[in-house]
């Protein structure tokens, strides 16, 4: 299969190889603009693997991934460690590597819901208030594609949904392509475009309804997440416009409390 010339990233055949354990194997990928593209499966099935070839940061053993001159990439780690002890303010965190960009830090913390932590040490922040600091730091070098692996770790349920409606929306504001990665299989189902489901090599994959019925879905996590998928399927009542903004017909639908139509997998 050609790689896909639209593509942020387009990767095919990727087969990476470690002490004679096969990681991943045979994954072919794309990341279009505007698309929320969600990476699932249990633990040690490659997906941060995976993520760090297509950043370039893993040696592939087979395979080749292609992005376009010039992309950047904002990256939000799985894992994200401080010393509590370390003096360090939020403000200047962000501003690390360059400050020329302090003057955008409040806009880009008031986009991720966090403004009010500018002046907060580091140390004293909850997991979900970290999380959106970290997400601000990508967010300042105006990423092209945005890249989160576990980005939920150490929020409370609640948190989670906030985080991932905040991602949607960033989504729509700044025209980013977005790759997920993730257990929290419900709702980062929910709010996807399309759906990769991993074990080393790629199960299934299309739309979030699809993936869930799929059989190595329900092999892998079992049919009671197939059945939870339901509570969190994600349906419009009405139609938008160019600007995002209901259609009149459809705007005076849902008021009216008119009955849904089956919408798309996206946030």
């Amino acid at each position: 299969m050609p790689f896909d010339d639209h593509a942020l990233v387009s990767a095919r055949g990727l087969r990476i190889e470690r002490n004679g354990r096969v990681l991943v194997e045979d994954v072919d990928i794309d990341i279009r603009p505007r698309e929320i593209v969600t990476v699932i499966g249990p633990n040690g099935s490659g997906k941060t693997t995976l993520v760090r070839a297509l950043l370039g940061l893993e040696r592939l053993d087979g395979g080749a991934v292609r992005r376009p001159a010039g992309l950047t990439i904002g990256y939000v780690p799985q894992r994200f460690d401080i010393d509590r002890t370390l003096p360090m303010t939020v403000e200047r965190f962000l501003a690390l590597g360059n400050g020329e960009r302090k003057t955008r830090i409040p806009e880009v913390l008031r986009e991720v819901g966090a403004a009010r932590v500018r002046t907060q040490q580091l140390g004293e922040l909850s997991g979900g208030e970290l999380q959106r600091v970290v997400l601000a730091r990508a967010l300042l070098c105006d990423p092209a594609l945005l890249v989160l692996d576990e980005p939920v770790r150490g929020v409370d349920y609640v948190g989670e949904a906030e985080l991932y409606t905040l991602i949607g929306r960033l989504r729509d504001a700044r025209g980013l392509g977005v790759l997920l990665v993730s257990h929290d299989l419900h709702v980062v189902m929910a709010s996807s475009d399309r759906v990769i489901c991993l074990n080393r090599h790629v199960c299934c994959s299309g739309v979030p309804e699809t993936v869930a019925l799929h059989p190595e879905y329900v092999r892998l996590f079992g049919a009671e997440a197939a059945r939870a998928f339901a509570i969190y399927h994600h349906r419009h009542d009405h139609r938008h416009d160019l600007a995002g903004a209901p259609t009149p017909e459809r705007a005076a639908a849902a008021a009216a409390g008119s009955g849904p139509h089956e919408g798309g997998g996206g946030a």
